[in-house]
């Protein structure tokens, strides 16, 4: 080996290259930073949709719960009055609106009832805001219970209309 002429060529020693910088993130990272936050935006949505529906909803059975203490055609009346302003938040107006008396009972069976409004103790329903009768032989807790057990099935309760609407203001 000739050291002469490697001693006449200028060299310099391995330098590495510089550290990257932090800012800005390369595309990944904001296409990352983009997806993270909607699917945070989507899921919050959709937490504070269930939510609103869950405070309708204890709203609602906490008017029925009021009813305990009042006689029978008061609790069938006000149960009777109760369940259709649920409906006509749950569904569209000109579905419900009109309906009265068998047909009535029939759209709540077919709704979560189960035909217990239209062969049970929901059948009083029908007739208790006109009833000239007496109807304190009712088992005001039976209908209640069935009342509870038909708002709780009511899964579009508050989604499809504004909440504000949906506040159930008494007629």
């Amino acid at each position: 080996m000739n050291t002469s002429a490697l001693s006449s060529i200028d060299l310099h020693d391995i330098h590495a290259a510089a550290t990257p910088e932090f800012w800005p993130p390369a595309p990944g990272w904001w296409v990352l930073a983009a997806a993270l936050m909607g699917v945070t935006f989507l899921s919050g949505r959709q937490l504070l949709k269930v939510w609103r529906r869950r405070q309708l909803q204890q709203s609602i059975l906490g008017e029925l719960e009021n009813l305990n203490a009042r006689s029978p055609a008061e609790v069938a009346t006000h149960v009777s009055t109760l369940l259709r302003r649920v409906a006509l938040i749950c569904f569209e107006r000109n579905e419900v609106a009109s309906l009265s008396g068998d047909a009535w009972l029939s759209f709540l069976d077919q709704t979560g009832g189960n035909g217990a409004f239209s062969s049970g103790i929901g059948s009083v329903l029908a007739t208790a805001p006109y009833a000239t009768h007496d109807i304190s032989d009712m088992d005001s807790e039976a209908l209640l219970a069935l009342a509870r057990h038909w708002i709780c099935q009511q899964e579009t309760l508050g989604e499809n209309k504004n909440i504000a609407r949906a506040r159930l203001v008494k007629p």
